[in-house]
């Protein structure tokens, strides 16, 4: 959700790409539902190991965001370039049992959130911050809850 966020708020200012220590092959189904729901386009979108932007001649990665908090407690790989990183913890909405409707809710709020520090970050004066203040900041927007 957190690259279709982006790559639609950041008016081509950025190129994100979500990607995970553990794909498992699809793009979970709510997942693209709220992208649909929210008028966000969902081509293009699939499931990619984190491998792929740490390989040689990979993309050039500005910023290393992790949302799942498994992930925050996993060695990243080493990409190229020194990213700036940070933690954005949110809450697994894959994890969650129960009814469709109780999914439903745990997608819709973590997209809500998700949304939330996207917009946070779209809005920083990136070029004209110094890579120290550049990570704090990043990093203070992972405790930005939804509106």
């Amino acid at each position: 959700m957190a690259e279709a966020i982006l790559n639609h708020l950041g008016h081509g200012r950025f190129n994100a790409y979500s990607a995970g220590s553990h794909p498992n092959g699809t793009v979970n189904a709510l997942a693209l539902e709220m992208l649909e729901i929210a008028g966000l386009p969902i081509t293009g979108l699939r499931s990619k190991s984190w491998d792929e932007f740490a390989s040689p001649g990979a993309v050039p990665i500005d910023f290393v965001i992790t949302v799942c908090d498994n992930a925050a407690k996993e060695a990243c790989p080493v990409f190229a370039g020194k990213p700036t990183t940070a933690h954005w913890g949110v809450a697994d909405p894959a994890a969650v049992e129960g009814s469709m409707d109780r999914k439903r809710a745990a997608f819709r709020d973590a997209a809500s959130i998700l949304r939330r520090r996207v917009e946070l970050l779209v809005s920083l004066p990136i070029a004209s911050l110094d890579r120290l203040s550049l990570q704090s900041r990043v990093r203070e927007i992972g405790t930005a809850t939804k509106i």
